[in-house]
């Protein structure tokens, strides 16, 4: 054997233990370089076992660096560089972060057990092939189930392709069509916790060769990174949106790393390349804890916690709307007025009970695991399926507690009473209102409704409510609403044909809404409630509603957000107080040169008060083309988003509106984030063949955007179902639908979200927030509990109705603290 290196490593000699013949895995398709499959062993065999002391290695840190090749010749630079550079990371930093290399070409040390227990990890730093004979890969695998460290580099991914258990050791194998070419890519640090990856930028851009994956090892390892395809020539055998190059995971009862990256002998002299194997040796080493479990798909459990409504009744769960959860853990989630679906639904105007509809209000009880339905609204928001004036999508929509709900059992409520309709006019009223409700019996007091906020509503044409509530750290609620308005007469693009009108009201024309400085819907709105049931209007909003821009009196002080379409959900993160939004967009299923984009499903993180642009604008300030009277079929101008006016003579506020700010997430049937070559003047040639998809792990078809939590790990819970510090400043976005639809949690830019900056990376959610009929299909709410676990209302697989599948489900987090044992830290409790 030949031991090389610096002055300062020590030289050891291995003598090999004689050890019988050990039956390894095949891979389907062996890398080039490998030797042939070796002949079968006779069917009896002597194994004499190597012994390795557990834990291996001591407080004195050793690191042994194995760079054995099956290939005859001199060894790679790529193997010197890597050697040196693992010796320099034992040599510096912090004096109880060091450790000593050793480096060997010669595989018997994997037999010598009294050798391999005094290493506390192993470098496989080596090219393809055989490496390993079949006693040699025993004295490694003896070694990783005494708890031993193990960190693989590159090409260690194609060692031993004739094991199955080496392939888990690594967790996935190169493609034989990977790139062979050096070239520059972004690499997308998911974790931010892990010592291997805390101190990377967000977006890595380096040179590197990059493997492809015969098979993604997503959900059965831990990823730290992925590496953008998007930045790259990946090749035929490409992976996708979502490419691991950096993981680890608990093996076999030892740790192990793995990185694609280290293909050339320039990544071991990069500062940051060097940062990232220092902090997989920490962890491989036992000097640090790390978590490399957190995304690992059998560490969570789905469970459903209602059941199937009784016949006739809705005494489970109503028409899943919203859920909130209470400080002690309970449950509360709202029906927005759909009833079983035995039950009569009336949709003639000239019936006093047209549309009339229950919205339900239900408890969950963890302690108990029963349910009571807490009370029921008379509501507007029973009035069938159908085209869009036929149908209603108002009602019961949105449920939020008191931030001091523990003292006072304060709920307030959106929602759309059945008393406020006209139906001469099919006007209605949409209010937010605070109830009481009962803490030991879990009953609403219905009589003790305050009414804070209310506002007219057109009704004869469905479909865009909104009605997500979401509180700020400083007491302020933020009120979701929707414009109400059909893009039907538009061709499904922007919605703002002025023509069609119900006695004088327009029902086409988001101008009246959504683009209205003077109007709340299609807005988020932001008030102080006050404890006599009344509100103030905090600092900061759009408006103050004095302004005396064009005469006066033509703005809104509750606005905070103008220009957003139906925003059902929303979330504020009380850490930093950003409030997270999505809403659904128009009906357009491609982009048209004339008239301007598809439609988009938007997720936007809004820092400021500000103008998200419908119906002007889209996505990255993408501009719809203007049109009005006497012909609304004719294309005007392109809508200017840094100067929007509002030109409508359904517009009774401002003209000159605020510039519109782009959105961070936008998608379309035709993928995520599609945008387009621009002219002189910005306009985007909306031609499919041009496109280009920012967000290549994005699609819709059947769209709509439910956005989520942002996730904020509690270290003192106890709980045990808490979900781990990995998701922490996460933030969950998905949609209804569960096919190609979104279902995720993206890592945003702090120095960017606030412009409209795309995610930097996304971590896929469908494995572990199962979809599919038996799953959770149809997602409708989605928030953490005071418990760490996520609770999810799946609307059921009908419309305007409950039924057996309509649910309240639970997802927890099985999977154990970080590892190793803080018992066995090589130097103590870090």
């Amino acid at each position: 054997m030949r031991l090389r290196g610096l002055s300062t490593r020590t030289r050891i000699r291995v003598t090999t233990v004689a050890c019988g013949t050990l039956v390894a895995g095949l891979l389907s398709a062996p890398a080039a370089d490998a030797r042939p499959a070796p002949d079968p062993p006779p069917t009896t065999m002597s194994v004499k076992t190597v012994s390795v002391k557990s834990p291996p290695g001591g407080a004195n840190v050793r690191v042994l660096i194995f760079h054995g090749s099956a290939a005859a010749g001199d060894e790679s630079p790529v193997v010197n560089a890597g050697i040196e550079a693992v010796e320099r990371i034992g040599l510096s930093g912090p004096a109880d972060g060091r450790f000593a290399v050793e480096a060997a070409d010669d595989a018997s040390v994997f037999t010598d057990g009294t050798r391999m227990g005094s290493y506390n990890a192993v470098v496989f730093l080596t090219g393809g092939g055989d490496v390993l004979d079949p006693e040699q890969e025993a004295g490694l695998e003896a070694y990783m189930e005494a708890g031993g460290g193990f960190v693989g580099l590159h090409d260690a991914a194609r060692a031993e392709p004739y094991s199955d258990w080496f392939t888990g050791l690594i967790g996935a194998r190169p493609a034989a069509s990977s790139p062979t070419a050096v070239q520059r890519a972004t690499v997308e640090v998911g974790d931010r916790g892990h010592p291997a990856t805390e101190e990377l930028p967000l977006e890595w851009k380096r040179p590197d060769l990059w493997p492809n994956w015969v098979k993604n090892p997503s959900g059965e390892v831990h990823t730290v990174a992925r590496v953008r395809e998007s930045t790259y020539q990946p090749g035929a055998s490409a992976n996708g949106a979502d490419h691991p190059v950096s993981w680890c995971r608990d093996y076999d009862g030892g740790r192990s790393f793995y990185t694609g990256m280290g293909g050339t002998v320039s990544s071991y002299d990069e500062t940051d390349f060097r940062a990232h194997l220092r902090g997989a040796l920490l962890w491989t080493t036992r000097l640090a804890r790390a978590d490399c479990k957190a995304t690992i798909t059998g560490n969570y459990r789905a469970e459903r916690l209602t059941r199937p409504n009784q016949a006739g009744q809705n005494d489970q769960i109503g028409e899943p709307h919203g859920l909130v959860t209470a400080p002690d853990g309970r449950v509360l989630y709202i029906g927005r007025g759909g009833a079983d679906s035995s039950q009569p639904v009336i949709t003639d105007w000239n019936n006093p009970d047209v549309g009339k509809g229950k919205g339900q209000v239900h408890v969950y009880d963890p302690a108990t695991k029963k349910v009571t339905l807490a009370g029921e609204l008379t509501v507007f928001g029973n009035k069938g399926g159908g085209d869009e004036l036929v149908k209603v999508e108002e009602g019961l929509l949105g449920i939020e507690l008191d931030p001091r709900f523990a003292q006072n059992g304060w709920v307030y409520l959106h929602y759309t009473p059945h008393s406020g309709v006209n139906r001469e006019t099919r006007m209605a009223e949409r209010r937010v209102s605070r109830f009481t409700l009962d803490r030991v019996t879990n009953r609403l007091d219905l009589g003790s409704e305050k009414v804070l906020l209310k506002w007219p509503v057109q009704v004869h044409s469905c479909c865009h409510a909104g009605g997500g509530l979401a509180w700020d750290s400083k007491g302020n609620l933020y009120i979701a609403t929707g414009d109400n308005n059909s893009s039907g007469f538009s061709d499904g693009y922007s919605g703002n044909n002025p023509q069609p009108n119900f006695r004088g009201v327009s029902f086409a024309d988001a101008r009246r809404t959504a683009g209205n400085t003077n109007n709340l819907n299609g807005k988020i709105l932001r008030i102080h409630p006050e404890p006599d049931g009344t509100y103030t209007l905090p600092a900061g909003n759009l408006f103050t509603g004095r302004e005396t821009e064009e005469g006066g009196g033509k703005t809104r002080g509750e606005i905070y957000v103008m220009g957003v379409r139906n925003p059902a959900r929303i979330s504020v993160d009380r850490t930093t107080d950003v409030l997270y939004a999505g809403w659904v967009g128009p009906d357009a299923g491609e982009p048209s040169p004339t008239w301007g984009p598809a439609k988009y499903d938007t997720f936007a993180v809004i820092t400021q008060a500000g103008n998200r642009g419908w119906p002007y604008c889209m996505g990255n300030k993408q501009p719809y083309r203007d049109r009005n009277l006497p012909d609304p079929s004719q294309p005007l101008g392109w809508y200017d988003c840094d100067h929007p006016k509002n030109e409508s003579p359904n517009n009774d506020g401002l003209v000159n509106l605020p510039p519109v700010t782009g959105n961070n997430i936008w998608y379309a049937p035709q993928g995520g984030a599609p945008d387009y070559p621009r002219d002189a003047a910005g306009i985007p040639s909306y031609r499919k063949d041009q496109a280009t998809y920012r967000l290549p792990w994005l699609k819709g078809g059947g769209q709509a955007a439910m956005n989520g939590p942002v996730y904020r790990y509690d270290a003192t819970s106890a709980s045990a179902a808490k979900w781990p510090a990995y998701w922490d400043g996460k933030w969950f976005v998905g949609d209804f639908y569960d096919a190609d639809q979104p279902r995720n949690a993206v890592v945003m830019d702090p120095r960017t979200q606030g412009a409209g900056g795309l995610p930097v990376h996304s971590e896929s959610l469908k494995k572990i927030v199962p979809v599919g009929n038996d799953g959770i299909k149809n997602l409708m709410d989605w928030k953490f509990g005071p418990d760490g676990a996520l609770y999810v209302l799946d609307y059921g697989r009908g419309f305007f109705t409950s039924d057996a599948k309509s649910a309240l489900w639970k997802v927890t987090y099985t999977g154990g603290g970080p590892t190793p044992a803080a018992g066995q830290l090589a130097r103590g409790e870090q």
